[in-house]
């Protein structure tokens, strides 16, 4: 499957955000790439542009390539509730994420590649499809054989505190989808109402 493999950092400094987690690099050089660094005086951005930005932005937060994102927007406006706010609970509860909130890889990358290698697995089943939509009470999991994995002891043992909408069980490295998380329990910072703006022209 295509998805993005070039410099994180120089993605980061476009948007000004370490979207991909801590990032020396980008501490050092927070501006946006360019031959003249800082200096260089940039034209203000027209409404379409900071659109766009915002949504490739969420893009690159979750790894999510375009026909996948106008999927979830379509199946998101189709939906009760708030078109913005649905989508982004789409992309938190696809089950790479979930990986990654539960804090058994580092990066969503890391849990992707997790999912996609049999080490997850979904209500006792492994599942390789990153994509999968977890349901409200559904469990993840590490399967049995892996986890000795280095990555996965690594990361557990780093790990910060789990989400309110998810539960956690350190002994058996399984989580549960307790509740699909509220606008405010949603982390990142992404104006999703700019993308429905964008999506809706």
């Amino acid at each position: 499957m295509a998805r993005y493999t070039g410099p994180k950092t120089k993605i980061a400094r476009k948007f000004g955000e370490a979207i991909f987690g801590e990032d020396k690099a980008f501490e050092k050089r927070s501006y946006p790439p360019g031959q003249h660094g800082n200096n260089r005086r940039r034209p203000k951005k027209s409404e379409y542009a900071v659109q766009l930005m915002e949504k490739q932005k969420a893009k690159f937060t979750y790894g999510i390539l375009e026909r996948q994102f106008r999927n979830l927007f379509e199946r998101a406006s189709r939906s009760k509730g708030v078109t913005g706010e649905v989508l982004l609970q789409l992309c938190e509860t696809r089950l790479d994420n979930l990986v990654y909130r539960l804090g058994l890889a580092p990066t969503r990358s890391a849990a992707r590649q997790l999912v996609s290698h049999r080490h997850i697995t979904l209500n006792g089943s492994v599942v390789n499809v990153p994509s999968c939509q977890v349901k409200v009470g559904d469990v993840v999991g590490v399967r049995e054989k892996s986890k000795t994995l280095d990555v996965v002891e690594r990361a557990v043992s780093m790990s910060n505190p789990v989400h309110e909408w998810l539960s956690w069980n350190e002994a058996t490295l399984e989580g549960t989808l307790v509740s699909v998380p509220q606008r405010e329990q949603i982390t990142e910072n992404i104006k999703e109402q700019l993308i429905v703006e964008l999506y809706s022209k």
